[in-house]
């Protein structure tokens, strides 16, 4: 019921006793039985009770034998088992505006006004244009904390980081400068299948370039972050590995890549708004489809500073020269 399969809601099992004879009433309940959203049953009150009470009826609708005129107001009897149908407020709402519908139509009288639905953003919202700054997010991050993460652990195998540690440079600085040139070879590789996209796919950026790529460097710069605390974490190559997959794959599954993070379940919601990659697939969905600018103010933009301390703190902190962190 009200579950939506083929684009269309089921109809609803509804049980129709007539006890007046008038002939009112028998216009009335060939409209109930048009209606498109009832599965009509007709029938005595004592056998459709039953079905009701077995379950093969979700409502029954009962005419009065005082159902004659129409200046006359009448109350129409719904009966349903509220503790069984968990629907039971949709189905009296429903069958008020389908009885209203009925009797304009008896009546013939007029609607007072239509409602008319107007798109404002005035074009189509295509499930590519939708999936494609998701999918950017997460090519990101998987460059990014594979790259930084796997380049740390090389360095210390082989004592590049052993030698650097003798000279003046602190970690913040040795970090600073591989984000930068990590940057400029992660905003090639995303240029390449940005332009794809736009030229092959005629996927449509609503905001502009500029604020694209500024959400990409910001992307850039937590997920390096990122890496190079995981790289640290890890002693071998082996071991940087499985570190590198549980922190990447429940968030492709969590942060709204492939589908709104609101479909999932309330208790998960906050979790996945939390995650770093929901943060950037947000802003970058926000610049793609809806044409928020980089510098406009909400809580994606909260979300990002956020994100960027603690990534920054976290790689400077624990980043280790020689030995892996404790």
């Amino acid at each position: 019921m009200f579950l939506f399969s083929s684009g269309e809601p089921d109809p609803i099992k509804l049980g129709l006793i007539n006890q007046s004879q008038s002939t009112i009433a028998a216009d009335f309940s060939d409209l109930v039985i048009d209606e498109p959203l009832f599965e009509i049953t007709q029938g005595d009150l004592q056998s459709l009770r039953q079905e009701l009470i077995n379950g093969d009826q979700t409502a029954l609708i009962l005419i009065p034998t005082n159902f004659k005129q129409e200046e006359d107001s009448t109350q129409i009897t719904l009966l349903l088992d509220a503790s069984q149908v968990r629907q039971a407020g949709a189905i009296e709402e429903t069958l008020n505006r389908s009885l209203i519908s009925i009797e304009r139509e008896i009546r013939g009288i007029e609607p007072m006004f239509n409602l008319e639905v107007e798109d404002v953003q005035a074009r189509p919202q295509r499930y590519i244009d939708f999936l494609l700054p998701g999918i950017l997010a997460y090519m990101l991050m998987n460059l990014c904390i594979a790259g930084s993460g796997f380049n740390v652990v090389e360095y210390r195998r082989r004592g590049i980081l052993k030698r650097l540690f003798v000279t003046p440079i602190q970690a913040k600085d040795f970090i600073v400068a591989i984000i930068i040139s990590r940057m400029v070879i992660i905003l090639t590789q995303i240029s390449v299948i940005l332009g794809l996209a736009l030229t092959l796919l005629d996927i449509r950026i609503a905001g502009s370039l500029a604020s694209l790529y500024g959400m990409v460097i910001i992307g850039t710069f937590i997920f390096l972050c990122i890496g190079f605390f995981l790289g640290s974490l890890a002693k071998t190559q082996e071991a940087i590995r499985p570190i590198v997959a549980l922190t990447t794959f429940p968030q492709l599954i969590l942060s709204g890549v492939f589908f709104p993070i609101s479909a999932l379940h309330e208790l998960l919601q906050p979790i996945a708004h939390a995650l770093p990659l929901s943060v950037i697939v947000s802003g970058l969905r926000g610049i793609s489809n809806d044409g928020a600018s980089l510098l406009s103010f909400n809580l994606t933009t909260i979300g990002i500073l956020i994100w960027m301390a603690i990534s920054f703190f976290i790689a400077t902190k624990y980043f280790v020269w020689k030995e892996v962190a404790n």
